[in-house]
C-alpha cells in the first residue's frame, strides 16, 4: 500500500497509482483494484483488496444499505490491518465504530485542507454515528483523523470518489466516545 499525503492529493503529485475514469475523474487504485466513481462507496469497498473485512462487516452490520439511501457520505476507511489489530468485536458494537468512521457529506482532501485551515488547524466533523471526529494536520502534507478518545489514523489514501460520496484509506479503526443519544442526519 503506497502511502500519500494530503498535499499531494491537492497539488497534483501522484502519491498512489491512478485509474482514468469515464467520467474523467483521476481515482487511486487500491493493491491494484481501479475504483471506479460511477459505483457507490459500497461497491468500490466490496472491490477493494485492502477492505475485505470492512465489505464483510459493512453487510452483516446492515451499514452497507444505509450507504446505498440518497445522500453523500465520506468514508474514513481502515484496512483490513487495522480491523486486525482492532480485536473481536460484537456485531453492535462493530456496527457502532463503522458508523462512526462515515461522515455525511462530501469531503475530499480539497475541502479538508480548507476547511482544517479555516478553522485554525482543527474541523471537526459529526460522523453518522452521532460522535465527532476531529481532522488536523500531521505534519505540513498528511491529514491525521482523532476520535473521541484520543486515538489517531492516518489517511493512507486520499479521494476515492464514489457516485455517492469520497473514500479515504485509513490505518486504523477508531471509536465512539459515550454512546450517543441522537444519531447525525445523512442530509
Amino acid at each position: 500500500m503506497m502511502i500519500g499525503g494530503a498535499l499531494g492529493a491537492v497539488s497534483g503529485s501522484d502519491p498512489a497509482p491512478k485509474a482514468l475514469l469515464d467520467t474523467g475523474v483521476m481515482n487511486p487504485m487500491i493493491d491494484g483494484q481501479a475504483m471506479l466513481a460511477d459505483r457507490d462507496i459500497a461497491e468500490n469497498l466490496a472491490a477493494s483488496p485492502l477492505h475485505t473485512k470492512l465489505a464483510s462487516e459493512l453487510t452483516q452490520t446492515g451499514v452497507a444499505s444505509a450507504l446505498r439511501s440518497n445522500g453523500q457520505f465520506t468514508v474514513f476507511a481502515p484496512t483490513n490491518a487495522a480491523f486486525t489489530s482492532a480485536g473481536k468485536l460484537g456485531q453492535a458494537q462493530m456496527a457502532r465504530r463503522i458508523s462512526y468512521m462515515i461522515v455525511p457529506g462530501s469531503y475530499d482532501s480539497a475541502t479538508l485542507l480548507r476547511m482544517i485551515n479555516e478553522n485554525g488547524g482543527e474541523l471537526r466533523l459529526r460522523t453518522a454515528e452521532g460522535g465527532t471526529l476531529l481532522a488536523h494536520m500531521n505534519g505540513p502534507t498528511n491529514i491525521q483523523i482523532q476520535d473521541e478518545k484520543g486515538n489517531r489514523a492516518n489517511i493512507a489514501i486520499y479521494d476515492i470518489h464514489d457516485s455517492n460520496g469520497v473514500i479515504h484509506v485509513v490505518d486504523r479503526l477508531l471509536q465512539p466516545g459515550a454512546p450517543s443519544s441522537q444519531v447525525a442526519s445523512a442530509n
